[in-house]
């Protein structure tokens, strides 16, 4: 008990030093599964894959992954029917960095769609990778 009280500073430390090393990991499984931009663009090639860009109309007009189709997250739920003869093809969700892509994921999820995946990284991963991008 004596240690515990003289070294707290240490053990908050190493407790949340832990903390920050799990965090990704929760927040990984929380959007479901991810993939890169290589795995997306074998998904595109080889399985036919929808491509969705969940940003807002603004940034998809000036700039968006070859053949996507703009759907905003905030108008995701209104309009998933817009999409729903896709159910049963693989679905790449993607947003700028990855960040609003994955709660796009869990409502389409929710809404039935059996294989929905994240973009890791985004629309910058994936011009970062110099990969096909329309204007």
């Amino acid at each position: 008990m004596k240690f515990v009280l003289d070294n707290v500073f240490l053990i908050a430390v190493a407790f949340v030093s832990g903390a920050m090393l799990v965090w990704p990991l929760v927040r990984r499984g929380a959007g479901g599964p991810s993939v890169t931009t290589l795995e997306a663009t074998q998904m595109i090639n080889r399985q036919d894959a929808l491509v969705l860009d969940v940003r807002e109309q603004a940034d998809y007009a000036q700039s968006h992954i070859l053949n996507s189709r703009g759907l905003p997250l905030s108008q995701l739920e209104a309009r998933a029917g817009d999409i729903e003869k896709f159910k049963d093809k693989p679905v790449i969700v993607y947003c700028a960095t990855g960040n609003r892509s994955s709660a796009a994921a869990a409502v389409l999820r929710k809404r039935g769609f059996s294989n929905v995946v994240n973009l890791s990284g985004g629309f910058v991963a994936w011009q970062q990778a110099g990969l096909p991008v329309q204007k």
